[in-house]
């Protein structure tokens, strides 16, 4: 609240009023921000925390009324008994070289295209980067059956390779946006400066402006990881063999409607949450760096 003071003037008592700091309404402000934020927080959590816990309780335990929150006695157990039901093994290396692979050509591809469309002068520059990002309003779903018709004719079908090889092809044109207005951030003195020392288009990006744009690939690595760590849809078109199989696609077999063991299926699930939660808390800085690094300038 706003404080007073009497001063005297010219015999004259003057009442000075001092300006209202607010600090009292600032912190009542901050609690009540961050207490929204812990209680929505908390609010999104929930379905993370009855997964785990649910991977730790006994069957009928998962579906009990009241619900138990907190599994007693932790079956440990559960986890074996996942790893005996399905090779779990296999597929989560399936999926870690199907992801790692994807990445390493999401991130090449995306930043040497950005380069074109970013430091390159030449005809139909302005409308070849429409056309691409015009492709983002198609859906995915509209190209599946040319894809396969394409695929099955090179004989890639039950194979990782039409899961890996488009990614060394452009690496998707929101990539392709994000790294390209990156790169409009950097100033063109650079270009100019390694060209008077010689250097060519290639060297300008690799020893130039991939080590400035760090942040922005790996953010460009994250969506890449994210999106096929957990890509359903292509694994189930184009892989039909059991040890071929992604975590994503594998889990199906754990839905039985003979056998309600959920708490066997929580705890195959975890396998594919798990290495999800180590990169958002691993890379969680680089990601909103990256993101808010990106500049939307429009040369």
């Amino acid at each position: 609240m706003a404080t007073t003071e009497m001063t005297t003037v010219a015999g004259a008592s003057v009442v000075v009023r001092t300006k209202r700091t607010g600090r009292g309404r600032f912190y009542l402000g901050k609690i009540a921000q961050y207490g929204i934020m812990i209680l929505l927080s908390m609010i999104m959590l929930i379905p993370l925390y009855w997964l785990v816990t649910s991977s730790l309780k006994q069957q009928q335990q998962v579906f009990a009324l009241p619900p138990v929150w907190f599994p007693n006695p932790i079956m440990w157990s559960n986890y074996p008994d996942a790893l005996q039901r399905a090779p779990l093994i296999r597929w989560l290396t399936n999926t870690a070289t199907i992801t790692i692979f994807s990445i390493i050509g999401t991130v090449l591809s995306s930043s040497m295209v950005a380069f074109g469309f970013a430091r390159l002068r030449f005809p139909g520059r302005g409308p070849l980067f429409i056309l691409l990002l015009s492709t983002m309003m198609l859906p995915a779903v509209i190209t599946l059956i040319p894809r396969f018709i394409m695929f099955k004719s090179v004989g890639w079908l039950d194979s990782f390779l039409p899961m890996i090889v488009p990614t060394f092809f452009g690496g998707g044109a929101y990539n392709i946006f994000l790294v390209r207005q990156f790169y409009m951030t950097i100033p063109l003195d650079f270009d100019e400066a390694a060209r008077i020392d010689g250097a060519s288009n290639f060297m300008i990006w690799w020893r130039l402006l991939v080590p400035l744009s760090l942040p922005v690939l790996t953010a460009v690595g994250i969506f890449s990881f994210v999106y096929n760590w957990n890509n359903f849809l292509e694994p189930l078109i184009y892989l039909f063999n059991e040890k071929n199989k992604t975590l994503a696609l594998g889990l199906r077999a754990f839905i039985n409607p003979s056998d309600a063991s959920w708490q066997i299926t929580m705890a195959a699930s975890m396998f594919l949450v798990v290495p999800i939660m180590i990169l958002f808390f691993v890379g969680q800085r680089y990601f909103i760096r990256g993101v808010v690094m990106t500049g939307i300038t429009g040369r």
